[in-house]
């Protein structure tokens, strides 16, 4: 997971333990690179502007792995022009902040259960 916002990083692990995943996060795309570089995983969650570059770079870095990870963006910015730009680096989803929990959740549930081969939006 990859956001520079504290608070929603606590909420987004604090949700994802409770439903018995390990999470590792950061809020810098440059040691978010180096997760997707160095760590198994099983999903990216990744903020779509940060402080040192623009989301999708990890998305794309996710996609191009040997096993390649599927992704959810997340963006405070949301236009039509960023949901088609995250979709089109490899996003298997995309959502709009804020949101709720409940949405959260059940799209990380949904890009596991799918493999991330579904692009889909959430407002």
């Amino acid at each position: 997971m990859v956001d520079d916002e504290v608070d929603l990083v606590a909420t987004y692990e604090r949700l994802l333990r409770r439903r018995g995943y390990r999470v590792v996060s950061t809020g810098s795309i440059r040691e978010g690179l180096l997760i997707v570089e160095r760590e198994p995983l099983v999903l990216l969650i990744a903020d779509l502007r940060l402080p040192d570059g623009d989301g999708l770079d990890l998305v794309r870095a996710a996609r191009g792995t040997p096993t390649p990870t599927p992704a959810i963006v997340v963006t405070g910015f949301a236009s039509e022009a960023s949901r088609a730009a995250a979709l089109a680096a490899g996003a298997s989803a995309w959502l709009a902040k804020p949101f709720a929990t409940s949405t959260f959740t059940a799209l990380v549930d949904q890009t596991l259960a799918s493999g991330g081969d579904t692009a889909r939006r959430i407002p």
